[in-house]
C-alpha cells in the first residue's frame, strides 16, 4: 500500500513539474517581443540604444564593455541600453554574460522573432531610438573606432526632444 501512495505522489509530482515546464516554454515562445514591448514602454520618452548580438560574435566582445559605460555615463539624463540577444541556446548566452556581464537590460530572442521584424542583417546591429520612441539611426556591426560617432550620436538624441 505504501508503495503505491508513493508511486502515485511521484507521478503526481511529475506531471505537476511537465505542466509548469511545458507552461515555462509556451512564456518564453510568446514573452521575449512583449519582454521588449515592456522594456521599452518602461523607457518611453528616453532616448534607448537596441542592440542585437550573439555569443558567437566576436565585435560584441568589445561592444559590451563600451555599452556598460555608456549605459553609466548618460543614464541619468534618460538614456538606456537594451540588448537582444539571439542565441538558439540560451546557456551560450549566458556563458558569454559570465565572461563579460551587461548592466543593462537582456533580452532572449532564440527564434528570432524580434530580429526579423526589425530586419536585423548582422551581428551585431544596432538602433538609436529617439525620445518620441521612433528609431533615429542604424548600425550594422561595431567598430571601436566609430565610437566617437555613437557618442555623438547619442549625445545629439539626449539634447533633442526627438
Amino acid at each position: 500500500m505504501f508503495n503505491f501512495l508513493q508511486n502515485k505522489l511521484i507521478l503526481v509530482i511529475l506531471a505537476f513539474a511537465l505542466i509548469s515546464h511545458s507552461n515555462s516554454m509556451a512564456n518564453e515562445n510568446i514573452s521575449s517581443r512583449q519582454t521588449l514591448e515592456v522594456a521599452l514602454a518602461k523607457h518611453q520618452g528616453e532616448v534607448v540604444y537596441l542592440d542585437f548580438w550573439a555569443s558567437w560574435c566576436v565585435p560584441c566582445r568589445k561592444s559590451f564593455p563600451w555599452m556598460n559605460t555608456i549605459q553609466e555615463k548618460y543614464k541619468s539624463q534618460g538614456f538606456s541600453v537594451i540588448s537582444v540577444n539571439l542565441d538558439a541556446n540560451r546557456a551560450l548566452a549566458e556563458k558569454f554574460l559570465a565572461e563579460i556581464p551587461a548592466s543593462f537590460a537582456v533580452i532572449y530572442d532564440p527564434k528570432g522573432k524580434i530580429a526579423k521584424h526589425f530586419a536585423i542583417q548582422g551581428m551585431p546591429s544596432s538602433m538609436l531610438i529617439g525620445r518620441d520612441g521612433k528609431i533615429k539611426k542604424r548600425h550594422t556591426g561595431f567598430f571601436t573606432k566609430k565610437i566617437p560617432v555613437y557618442q555623438a550620436e547619442i549625445e545629439q538624441l539626449l539634447s533633442s526632444d526627438n
